[in-house]
């Protein structure tokens, strides 16, 4: 129950690993592709659908993860802000 819990707070950094393993796995799929092909005008499909999409996927996704870094960032910026105005109301 608590992988469950955790995917559901996490959701953008599950998201993102997601992303970035179905790109892997696109790029793989259209190496593959490509491999069995010996005219480079018949590689042009898999180069295109694999390697441009398996790309973008990654950048969505690491994109993504680093959105989450940042939200965690003004979070911990939000608090301290908090602190600060709080230590200023006592002075």
């Amino acid at each position: 129950m608590h992988l469950m819990s955790w995917l559901r707070l996490q959701w953008d950094r599950t998201l993102s690993i997601g992303l970035v393993v179905l790109g892997f796995v696109v790029v793989l799929v259209g190496w593959l592709g490509v491999s069995d092909q010996i005219y480079p005008a018949a590689q042009l499909p898999y180069l295109l659908s694999g390697g441009v999409l398996g790309i973008l996927l990654i950048g969505v996704g690491a994109t993504i993860w680093l959105s989450a870094d940042m939200r965690d960032e003004w979070r911990k910026l939000a608090r301290v802000e908090e602190q600060l105005d709080e230590l200023n109301r006592r002075s």
